[in-house]
């Protein structure tokens, strides 16, 4: 993770993506998981496809916490999981939700904590 911005109060981070399916583990606020982003075609040519986050519990990569969260922009994606307590928010750059060719490139995924 890169920081990109710090106050007294808010650590912004940025999760380092290419634009296409992957697997990494990962430490978010102290916590070790392994994120999962995968492309999911649309049945109808007119609705555009899109990413899709899994979130597992590591250091066994067994346990999912949640799956199917899909990218979209203007929103924390980790708000209706605040019960598992990931410590942050998670959101998608910008204002339009990321292609094939944009996540990880123009289109960023943004890990935000309250620091400690």
């Amino acid at each position: 993770m890169f920081p990109l911005s710090y106050s007294a109060r808010m650590a912004l981070y940025e999760i380092p993506l290419t634009p296409e399916p992957q697997s990494f583990g990962i430490h978010l606020a102290g916590r070790e998981l392994r994120l999962v982003l995968r492309w999911a075609e649309s049945p109808t040519a007119a609705v555009p496809g899109g990413w899709l986050l899994d979130i597992l519990d590591a250091p066994d990569d067994t346990v999912p916490l949640v799956c199917g969260i899909p990218l979209v922009a203007g929103c924390d994606l980790l708000a209706p999981y605040s019960y598992l307590e990931f410590g942050g928010s998670l959101r998608v750059s910008g204002d339009v939700p990321p292609t094939l060719e944009n996540l990880g490139e123009t289109c960023l995924l943004l890990f935000e904590t309250e620091d400690a």
